[in-house]
């Protein structure tokens, strides 16, 4: 695929890949992007997935034409992206591989050694020509490893952003970018903020046409919804009004409680979703929790604590820096109620949470004076 005259691409997509790193669901593939620049130096960036090596060096040589590379830019040093290094050195002895110092520092431990005889070390707005296309390097640490760099190619306009930009799915997978680059971003990135925050004001002052990264598709065109969406996200901005309901429910009566609230909120035309965290992707759950300015917690006591997966969801939001929403809880005790205490001792680190007056315990199952204290948070949810 012709990304420009010169820039092409010689990714591969996994779609034997269930979780990827080994939690996440990808029903529709990963795709591991990897790309050529061809000028009077030749520059691969970055590789694939060990497991996929041979498909890519045959998409790799039909590009080449016979020719060599020059250069082997490594930005980033997880194995999806780093496994064929070793395979790349041995079939191209000559090719000098490009890097920050922290990421031969991991070749080393990947591979055993830190190929120091053919070795270029970049940090900070170094350079490379290749001919008509000179690339700047641009550290991008805890982006989401400390080694990361992003490369931009001035002549074309193109910024190779490693993992950022990035989303599940395979590379001709480009529905819903919002949704599932969301889910990637939270669930990989999201704890990172600060440091995207600074890699987007570097990116500010550059003029990019295209965002290549290492997952997903080539972005093109407008690019300000996908700028827009990473600063939200690493401001832990909400991206539209509505309530997000997560809850457990072991005997059904919690359920009902939610669907009561649910339709509550449908009534008063606000936007809501509902997950049953037994049930969903939960990681589906949590990005939605960072997608709407209000999240619901519903759950029972269990244990004198709360049920599994709500402790389980709770810790994937404050490990990603969760804050900066109006949340409400829903408790249900038979006898000793005690979900409402201990969620909010699991957020007390939480930032900027605005805890509403109507918080709701039920007692086994819903009564009327719950029904009505159902109507009343619905009520200060849609304010």
């Amino acid at each position: 695929m012709n990304i420009t005259q010169d820039i092409k691409y010689i990714g591969v997509t996994d779609y034997e890949i269930d979780l990827f790193e080994g939690q996440y669901p990808v029903p529709n593939g990963m795709a591991y992007n990897s790309y050529v620049i061809l000028d009077e130096k030749i520059a691969v960036i970055d590789t694939v997935d060990a497991r996929f090596c041979a498909t890519w060096f045959e998409n790799l040589e039909t590009v080449l034409s016979g020719k060599s590379p020059d250069y082997l830019i490594v930005q980033h040093m997880e194995p999806d992206h780093s496994g064929s290094i070793k395979a790349f050195c041995e079939k191209y002895p000559k090719t000098i591989v490009v890097a920050n110092q922290k990421a031969f520092n991991m070749v080393k431990n990947f591979f055993g050694t830190d190929l120091s005889d053919r070795q270029i070390a970049v940090g900070e707005n170094d350079t490379l020509n290749l001919g008509k296309h000179t690339l700047t390097f641009i550290t991008a640490p805890m982006v989401h490893w400390p080694e990361v760099t992003m490369t931009y190619d001035s002549f074309d306009k193109v910024l190779f952003s490693a993992d950022a930009f990035g989303k599940f799915g395979a590379f001709d997978y480009d529905e819903d970018w919002l949704n599932e680059a969301r889910r990637y971003y939270i669930g990989i990135v999201g704890k990172y903020g600060v440091q995207v925050n600074a890699v987007l004001k570097k990116a500010a002052n550059l003029e990019i046409e295209k965002i290549c990264a290492l997952h997903g598709p080539v972005l093109s065109g407008d690019l300000t919804p996908y700028l827009n969406a990473y600063t939200k996200w690493a401001n832990y901005e909400a991206e539209e009004t509505g309530v997000l309901i997560a809850y457990t429910s072991i005997y059904g009566n919690t359920k009902k409680a939610v669907q009561l609230l649910a339709g509550e909120l449908s009534k008063k035309g606000i936007k809501n979703e509902v997950f049953d965290l037994a049930r969903c992707d939960i990681f589906e759950a949590v990005s939605k929790a960072f997608k709407y300015d209000k999240v619901v917690f519903a759950t029972t006591t269990y244990n004198a604590d709360i049920f599994p997966p709500m402790r389980t969801f709770i810790e994937y939001l404050t490990a990603r820096n969760f804050q900066n929403r109006k949340i409400a809880f829903l408790e249900n005790g038979s006898w000793g109620p005690m979900a409402t205490k201990v969620m909010k001792s699991l957020l007390q680190d939480s930032k900027n949470l605005t805890i509403c007056e109507n918080n709701i315990t039920i007692l086994s199952g819903v009564n009327e004076q719950n029904k009505s204290v159902i109507t009343a948070l619905a009520n200060e949810l849609s304010k």
